[in-house]
Parts: C-alpha cells; sequence; structure tokens
C-alpha cells in the first residue's frame, strides 16, 4: 500500500467543505454571541441558528464550492452526499422552526439548544461524506455527544434526566461496538481508508477476521439506525426529550445512519456484501414485527412513533439488504421520504401541545 504524498492545502481544495464549514463557523460564532445576549432577546441566536442553516442549504442547492474529494479522499462530496446533506439541514431548520414557541411557552429554551443542533448538523454533514473510517467516527461522535446534551436539556424534568442517561450509556456501547469492528477492519486491510478497504478485502487471507469486523460495525449501524434488538433507546429518549428536540432525533440523524451504513457497507466493505445479506434481512424482518407489534399497546404518541420508527428502519432495511444500486437508491429515497415524514408528525404534536395536549393518548373506559 503506497501512503500518499503530503502536499499543502490551498483555498481551492477546501472549496467541497464550504457548506459544513458555514454550519461550523456559525456555530462558534453563535456560542459567543449568545455570551452577550440577555434572555430576553434570545430570539435573535434562534433566528441567527436558522439562517445558518439557510446559508449551508443555498450553498448545497446551488452547488457551490463543486463536488470533489479532501484530505486525500477522507472527505467526500458527491450526488448522494449533497442530497442527503440538503435533506438534513432542511430537516433541521425545521425543527429549529417548529422550537422556539414550545421552548419559549415553557421556558425551557436555552441559548445553547440552537448551538448543539447545528453541531450536531455538522456532524452529519462530515458523516454522510465519509470517505475514511476516521472521518466516520469524527462525525458519528459529534453527532451523538451533540444529541446526549440536547436529549437530556430539561435538566429539572426526571423523564429527560433518565432519557439522557439511558441514551449516552447506551449510545457508547454502541460506539464501541462500532470502533471495535472498525479496529478489526484496520487489522486485516491496514488501511482506514474505505476506498483502499474495499479493493483489499478480494485478496485478503483474513476473511474471517474481515467478517466479524464488519457484523460489529452492522450492529452499530444498527444502534443508530434504531433497528431491533438494538431500539430498547429509542422509546425513552423520544418520550423524555423536549417534543422539538425529540422531532431533531427522530430524523435527520437517521437519514445520516443511512449516509453511514453507506459509506461502510457499499463503499467500504461491499464485497462481503453477500454473507451480509442474511444479517441485514434479519434484522429489517425483527424490526418490522417488533416495531408493528410494540406500537399497538403504546399510550404515549412519543412512543408511538418511537416504535414507528423501527418499523420503518425494517423496510430501510431491506432495501440495504438487496444491495447494489437499486438497493441503496431505494433505502435512500424510503430514508429521506421517512426524514421528512418523522418531521411532519413531531411537527403535528407540538402544534396540538400549544392547545393542552401534550402526548398521551386518551383511552375511554367500556361499560
Amino acid at each position: 500500500m503506497t501512503t500518499p504524498t503530503s502536499l499543502p492545502l490551498t483555498t481551492a481544495d477546501l472549496l467541497p467543505l464550504l457548506p459544513e464549514l458555514a454550519v461550523i463557523g456559525g456555530a462558534f460564532a453563535l456560542l459567543m454571541i449568545d455570551l452577550f445576549i440577555s434572555s430576553k432577546h434570545k430570539v435573535w441566536t434562534h433566528f441567527l441558528s436558522v439562517a445558518v442553516l439557510a446559508v449551508a442549504f443555498v450553498l448545497l442547492l446551488s452547488d457551490v464550492g463543486g463536488q470533489g474529494e479532501v484530505f486525500h479522499g477522507m472527505f467526500i462530496r458527491d450526488n448522494a452526499a449533497d442530497v442527503m446533506k440538503t435533506v438534513i439541514v432542511l430537516v433541521s431548520g425545521l425543527s429549529l422552526v417548529y422550537g422556539w414557541s414550545y421552548l419559549r411557552e415553557r421556558d425551557l429554551y436555552q441559548g445553547e439548544i440552537p448551538v448543539l443542533v447545528l453541531f450536531a448538523t455538522a456532524g452529519m454533514m462530515i458523516l454522510v461524506s465519509a470517505g475514511s473510517l476516521l472521518m466516520v467516527y469524527l462525525g458519528l461522535e459529534l453527532l451523538a455527544l451533540c444529541s446526549y446534551a440536547l436529549v437530556a436539556s430539561n435538566r429539572d424534568n426526571k423523564l429527560a434526566a433518565e432519557a439522557g442517561m439511558k441514551y449516552i450509556v447506551l449510545g457508547s456501547l454502541a460506539s464501541g461496538l462500532l470502533l471495535y469492528g472498525m479496529s478489526l477492519i484496520y487489522g486485516a486491510t491496514g488501511s482506514l481508508h474505505l476506498d483502499v478497504i474495499h479493493g483489499s478485502i478480494a485478496h485478503s487471507d483474513e476473511r474471517l477476521l474481515l467478517l466479524t469486523g464488519a457484523v460489529f460495525m452492522v450492529a452499530g449501524v444498527a444502534f443508530k439506525l434504531g433497528a431491533a434488538p438494538f431500539h430498547m433507546w429509542l422509546p425513552d429518549v423520544y418520550q423524555g426529550a423536549p417534543a422539538p428536540i425529540a422531532l431533531f432525533i427522530s430524523s435527520a440523524p437517521k437519514l445520516a445512519a443511512f449516509g453511514m451504513a453507506y459509506r461502510l457497507l457499499e463503499a467500504g466493505v461491499g464485497p462481503l456484501s453477500t454473507e451480509l445479506q442474511y444479517v441485514l434481512a434479519g434484522l429489517a424482518a425483527l424490526s418490522l414485527i417488533v416495531g408493528n407489534l410494540m406500537a399497538i399497546a403504546q399510550a404515549n404518541l412519543k412512543r408511538m412513533l418511537a416504535y414507528s420508527t423501527v418499523s420503518h428502519i425494517g423496510f430501510l432495511l431491506m432495501g440495504i439488504a438487496g444491495g447494489g444500486e437499486q438497493g441503496y437508491s431505494a433505502a435512500m429515497f424510503y430514508a429521506i421520504a421517512y426524514a421528512i415524514m418523522s418531521t411532519a408528525a413531531f411537527g403535528a404534536i407540538i402544534a396540538l401541545s400549544r392547545a393542552g395536549f401534550e402526548a398521551r393518548i386518551s383511552r375511554t373506559s367500556r361499560g
């Protein structure tokens, strides 16, 4: 394996990174600006965070900076990444728009909430453009750490604190599984670059080691997607988090998790797809069964939508298990449709909550 020649980066080399730089730069700027804004004028922090996402949306939609690879292929901006990033930025912006009145009316608004959403959005954008295992983990952890803080943002609520604790413990376990799988893949191929890993698998004598690492990575991906039996955190997190945070957690990160699955399972360990099909198909079937059956028994709308997520992830995994261009294209279309649908569903809950309705399904007794 040859090591890429180290060349100095120029401004032109960073052009494909413009949307990410806009979001990260805006997040750092708002982090400082919020220190000097009084509690009565926090709407400006919220407004500016939406404006930052609007700028990133325009940059992506206008293809500013162009497509290409940065940092020796560690960051890839292609058509699939641009489509997913555009929807991720749109849904993240909608979560902030929906959330302002809800959080303000309940005295839950904190200036760091939109900043955390921006950093989480940047993590998702990095994740779907990852060209190496290192970039996958960087984007995933940036998203995860911000999500943990967002779920527990209502610090006076015991349910939110419990949800945040469950999320960080189980999320750390899933990250460990994913990292262990990555280490096995690195040990078998000697590279962190997904394209090099893809090319090395066909000539590798470490088939068992590669399969073991791939299975661990599938487990990590399944947790981030919320597939059964790795769905234990979903109902508690959706119920405990404030409705606008649940909206954000349930929509954009699922599309980012699909992007991670595409990069790892197709661009990375694609030659192992025949063996992994059985694992993915089993996860899909179990998710469909558990998600639909458990949703029937729920008396809370947010918990019901959590099990609905598990069921939808089952359909998504069917496309991933099919593999190939058609399978992943169908799965990406489904992930985008689900992200928009979930935004609308939680948006309806937020709208109804203004009339004194939160998320409880009333049941009338028979008799």
